[in-house]
């Protein structure tokens, strides 16, 4: 039986007007012109709409020729390739929806670039990412990240001030969409990026309900909030600050090169860049240059010739092919962009630094405060699992930990009980205050100042790492918790935490709040939270409560050990 649904790549274009004429006008008429490219209306889906279709086709192989040359033998294979792209209008916007080679008939320059990487956002379950592309400013890096199976955002380690999310694949939440009629309680997946990857409707109808849906998700549905901080990066759009910041490029352009202009791919053709075998750069003039590479000395050349004022938008209007085997007189474009899509550039105006990157201008550290702001609120606001009692006034750290384990049944005081540092043996090193029956690690500290509570956050960073990466601390460390539980409490002997609660008393403070920690340490506590999660470890930070005096003298129990602890955690 034929399917309801299949796995498209929608896009949709901006400053084209939602009529035919409009629509087929905003496409490359000389490329479809070239490939002998059909145009049909499809009235059949009752809203503005152009279907364009054609073959692309080759009477050999590109590496007939050369092989033949190789072997002795002379073949000659054939090559046809199809495409289709189809433009329609739903409630005022215009969608582009690519099959086979299709994507190629879609300038670049009328695509939303954050649309699909709006909709993972909202819709994209967070705990089931399978892959992301993200950028760091400043670096003229691609990091692509790919977990099959999906994995929690923090596994993929790009939340970072500093990063660009440019894709997100994973596993979508109730899907309100065709193929969730179908699927019956089946795991629905997408790529959203530049554009959306997703199974759509095949029947007009269905097709435009879920063009409507993904609008309105868009529209009216807010991140996810550990998604959100894919939004706190965004382009510039400032007029004085793009005036200045171009005006600062040109005039660099004009100067023989000195490092500061370096090459980055754009973030929507790596595959295009890895197929490619040969690039042509065209920019000032009507020939193309033809290499194996993309030639930074040859592009900053050609803008140099440009007049002044004129040199960036010379590199905004030449452009970069990226082609297949070349054949005579022909060429197999993959990719066509903007000449300017390929440079990442820094810019300073005064105290601020900006970086250009994909053609568009982003302000480094223009998120760094809202994205500590939203790490530390996210901590603070989750439900806490773990409540402590109150911390009595004159009580200190290790009898309140050892109050605490007695009155818990299962949960070990590991209060100075320290094992030995790798990297100096004669250093200990204190891996958790309470270690619970899970194989949680609570670390405690009472702080009046942010020192205590950095010295709290870099002790949960190291006591992580090293459970992680030395053999000889967890040996240690398991054997010291058998040896102090007198071999009740028995941990796998390849131990590593996978969650660590952070409790601290703020002296003189009413509640632990984002306005309650201080300065300081919210930037470390940010983080810290951050480090762990990339290493798999969830954290959970909560208060103390401040409580008044002791009724009798507290004295430290040797081992804080309640009955009823399970013969293996972890």
């Amino acid at each position: 039986m034929a399917s309801n649904t299949a796995v498209r790549t929608v896009y949709r274009l901006t400053d084209v007007a939602p009529t035919p004429e409009a629509m087929l006008d905003a496409l490359d008429i000389q490329l479809l012109d070239k490939l002998g490219a059909q145009a049909h209306s499809p009235d059949l889906l009752g809203v503005p709409a152009v279907y364009i279709t054609c073959g692309i086709e080759h009477a050999e192989a590109p590496w007939c020729e050369p092989m033949s040359r190789t072997t002795g033998i002379t073949v000659a294979e054939s090559v046809r390739r199809t495409a289709a792209v189809l433009l329609l209008a739903v409630d005022g916007t215009v969608y582009a929806i690519g099959c086979d080679q299709g994507y190629r008939l879609i300038p670049d320059r009328l695509k939303d670039k954050r649309f699909g990487l709006s909709f993972a956002i909202r819709q994209m379950d967070p705990n089931l990412i399978r892959g992301a592309v993200s950028r760091s400013l400043g670096q003229a890096r691609t990091d692509i990240s790919l977990v099959p199976g999906g994995a929690p955002i923090p596994l993929l380690g790009i939340r970072d001030h500093s990063r660009i999310v440019r894709s997100l694949g994973g596993y979508l939440d109730d899907l309100p969409l065709t193929r969730s009629r179908y699927t019956r309680g089946k795991a629905v997946s997408a790529q959203g990026g530049c554009g959306l990857r997703i199974a759509l409707g095949v029947e007009p109808e269905d097709l435009l309900f879920d063009l409507r849906a993904i609008a309105r998700i868009c529209r009216e549905d807010i991140p996810h909030q550990e998604l959100e901080f894919v939004d706190h990066i965004m382009p510039v759009s400032d007029p004085a600050d793009l005036d200045a910041l171009e005006q600062d490029l040109d005039d660099r352009l004009g100067r023989p090169a000195d490092g500061s202009i370096s090459l980055s791919i754009p973030s929507d053709h790596h595959v295009a860049y890895v197929e490619a075998t040969t690039c042509l750069t065209r920019i000032n003039s009507a020939d193309a240059r033809s290499s194996d590479d993309l030639d930074l000395d040859y592009v900053l050349s050609r803008a140099r010739l440009a007049p002044s004022g004129r040199r960036v938008e010379s590199l905004r209007a030449g452009t970069v092919t990226l082609a297949g085997e070349r054949r005579a007189g022909a060429v197999d474009a993959l990719a066509v962009t903007s000449a300017l899509t390929w440079l990442e550039a820094g810019v300073s105006l005064g105290p601020r630094r900006f970086f250009l990157l994909d053609g568009e201008w982003y302000e480094a550290g223009s998120a760094y405060v809202e994205e500590c702001h939203a790490a530390v609120a996210a901590l603070l606001s989750r439900s806490t699992s773990t409540p402590l009692p109150a911390w009595l006034a004159g009580e200190s750290e290790n009898a309140y930990n050892n109050r605490v384990a007695d009155d818990r049944s299962g949960w070990l005081c590991l209060d100075t009980k320290n094992v030995t540092n790798p990297l100096r043996p004669r250093d200990k090193v204190e891996i958790c205050d309470l270690l619970m029956p899970d194989g949680t690690l609570v670390l405690v500290k009472r702080a009046g100042g942010s020192g205590p509570l950095s010295h709290l956050f870099s002790q949960a960073r190291v006591a992580v790492e090293l459970l992680q990466e030395s053999a000889r601390v967890r040996a240690e460390f398991t054997s010291k918790v058998a040896r102090l539980s007198r071999g009740t409490y028995v941990l796998p002997d390849d131990f590593t935490p996978r969650r660590i609660v952070l409790a601290m008393l703020l002296k003189n403070r009413e509640k632990l709040g984002p306005d309650s920690i201080f300065g300081f340490s919210q930037i470390t506590i940010a983080q810290t939270a951050k480090a762990l999660a990339a290493r798999g470890v969830a954290v959970e930070v909560i208060g103390i409560p401040e409580g008044g005096a002791a009724s009798l003298p507290l004295s430290p129990c040797p081992v804080g050990i309640g009955a009823g602890v399970p013969g293996a955690v972890g």
